[in-house]
């Protein structure tokens, strides 16, 4: 696991990436497999889950995960979501129905992003406490989840100037090859992302998109991952092949 914290200011914002290495996942997601909706053996995936909420130091009751369905849905994550009744129990923590973006102010709450190729996006208004998991694949990140999430973490507080940007491992321009018309579409909706592969196709770097996409809103830092799933063996992809396991994206306030 690789792990960056910003600046503190009002609140001290954690942020953990996590690999391949080190889990109980055996093959084809060795080894590390955060997802649970993937195939895996589930106490394998618990064992996981424990062991990555023991290394952040994060109660693994307060940590959250989504069900991500490619949509638009942000959750706001306060105390009335722990006993929501739609909300789901996975061990000791809990997962949000159908959504892709998690915003909270609590502190000691950990927002989990999985992902094997779609951008997971944390962000951070160190200054007003508001932090947000956002899951942007192809589809989200075409239909708008990043400026909805922005939307949400306003309402609480945040201003875009303030707001820090992380983009995380993703699949890279390079190597992320898609039909013509899929690139027109996407470009379309999302400008920036388009690019030609290594091929010398049709290619989409949606992590360039999503970054045009900040800027434009108002966020001044963004920072992107420069690694590539589907090239880095050292990360799940399912481009690459599948089945195979999730990363982890995670984003917390450790006051």
């Amino acid at each position: 696991m690789g792990q960056t914290g910003g600046p503190a200011t009002a609140a001290q914002v954690r942020r953990v990436v996590t690999t391949r290495a080190g889990g109980s996942s055996q093959a084809p997601y060795e080894s590390f497999n955060l997802g649970d909706h993937v195939g895996d053996d589930p106490a394998a995936v618990a064992a996981n889950r424990s062991r990555l909420a023991r290394q952040i130091g994060v109660d693994e009751s307060r940590m959250v995960w989504m069900e991500q369905i490619h949509s638009r849905n942000v959750t706001v994550v306060d105390e009335s979501t722990f006993t929501a009744s739609d909300v789901e129990k996975i061990g000791p923590s809990i997962r949000v129905p159908a959504t892709d973006a998690l915003v909270t102010a609590l502190p000691r709450v950990a927002l989990a992003v999985l992902s094997a190729d779609c951008v997971p996006v944390l962000l951070s208004d160190d200054q007003a406490g508001v932090i947000a998991g956002v899951h942007a694949g192809r589809v989200g990140a075409r239909i708008g989840i990043v400026p909805a999430t922005l939307r949400a973490m306003i309402r609480l507080g945040a201003r875009p100037e303030r707001i820090g940007a992380f983009l995380g491992p993703a699949a890279g321009g390079e190597r992320y090859e898609v039909p013509d018309a899929m690139q027109r579409d996407v470009e379309e909706h999302l400008p920036g992302s388009a690019c030609q592969t290594a091929k010398g196709t049709a290619g989409l770097d949606l992590r360039a998109g999503i970054r045009r996409q900040l800027l434009a809103a108002g966020v001044n830092s963004v920072a992107v991952d420069p690694r590539c799933t589907i090239s880095d063996t050292d990360l799940f992809s399912h481009r690459r092949g599948a089945p195979t396991g999730r990363l982890a994206s995670v984003i917390w306030i450790d006051r």
